[in-house]
């Protein structure tokens, strides 16, 4: 039997905010997804250094993060600058 680590709910709420993103992609036009996909995968990847006990600037992370989400799930933005 194998020990599941359970997530704080603030690696919860980042999981989350990810397939959300991954989630938009996929409306968008399918030649673009790649750009997006990558987008997405650099946003979460630069971040990973963070210490998971420093609260505030994960949350501040979220909330821009879910900022960007709102503007890029915009039906009028078709595509991204990578």
């Amino acid at each position: 039997m194998t020990a599941t680590k359970r997530l704080s709910g603030i690696q919860r709420d980042v999981l989350s905010l990810y397939r959300k993103c991954l989630r938009a992609i996929r409306e968008k036009p399918v030649e673009a997804q790649p750009n997006f996909r990558l987008v997405a995968r650099r946003e979460f990847q630069k971040n990973l250094s963070i210490s998971k006990k420093d609260f505030v600037t994960i949350e501040h992370l979220l909330r821009v993060g879910q900022r960007k989400l709102e503007m890029y799930s915009q039906p009028g933005v078709k595509n991204i600058a990578v």
